[in-house]
């Protein structure tokens, strides 16, 4: 999944993120909005890089964004 500035502003420009999303938590949040926890990932190579647990709007998610569509 791709996380952009569309999913929040701590992601936007050069501070995009790519999730492999390993949960999505249950606690309530504000409306539109859900916590996630992964990994976040190298994007040319596929590899976990660290674990994260991020904040982010739901309509900004982007799972399997573009580059995926030659695979």
């Amino acid at each position: 999944m791709l996380l952009d500035g569309r999913a929040s502003v701590q992601f936007a420009g050069d501070r995009a993120l790519w999730l492999r999303v390993s949960s999505i938590c249950d606690r309530p949040t504000c409306g539109g909005w859900v916590w996630l926890t992964g990994y976040a990932i190298n994007p040319a190579t596929e590899e976990a890089l660290a674990r994260r647990e991020v904040f982010a709007q739901i309509a900004g998610l982007q799972i399997n964004p573009c580059r995926h569509a030659g695979r």
